[in-house]
């Protein structure tokens, strides 16, 4: 096991291989923007609220962010051998997946909204744990 002090050195993070952390971390920010965006457009822009709303954006992108997530953390557990980024990472594609399983119909928006903000929180500290961890 790594000491603390190794995992949160920045030197030591610049060679390290965690190409699909990286990307994963992208990914959630960008899943991020689309929440905060939806709300923003929605506010603004109500035709708009039809596409950006629609299930089948939220379920392509859980789908996507399960595999990825499964690729990335899985293959870092062979690689350093420490379950808690997966772990952690795995909290949160669950918390991601309640808020698509909740949805936005009637009052569950603000609800779907909150957990997808979450979970996609919790996703990113489990990749970037995942990436420190790489020694």
């Amino acid at each position: 096991m790594l000491p603390t002090s190794k995992l949160w050195n920045k030197g030591a993070l610049l060679g390290k291989d965690g190409l699909w952390d990286r990307i994963a971390v992208l990914i959630s920010g960008l899943c991020l923007i689309h929440c905060i965006s939806t709300i923003v457009l929605v506010a603004l822009l109500s035709s708009t609220a039809g596409v950006l709303l629609d299930p089948i954006i939220h379920e392509i992108g859980i789908a996507i962010a399960i595999a990825l997530g499964l690729f990335a953390l899985g293959r870092g557990i062979s690689v350093h051998g420490y379950y808690m980024p997966a772990i952690v990472g795995g909290i949160g594609l669950a918390i991601m997946a309640a808020a698509v399983l909740i949805g936005h119909e009637g009052s569950h928006g603000l609800t779907e909204i909150l957990l997808t903000m979450v979970g996609v929180g919790i996703l990113a500290l489990g990749h970037d744990l995942n990436y420190r961890a790489r020694g």
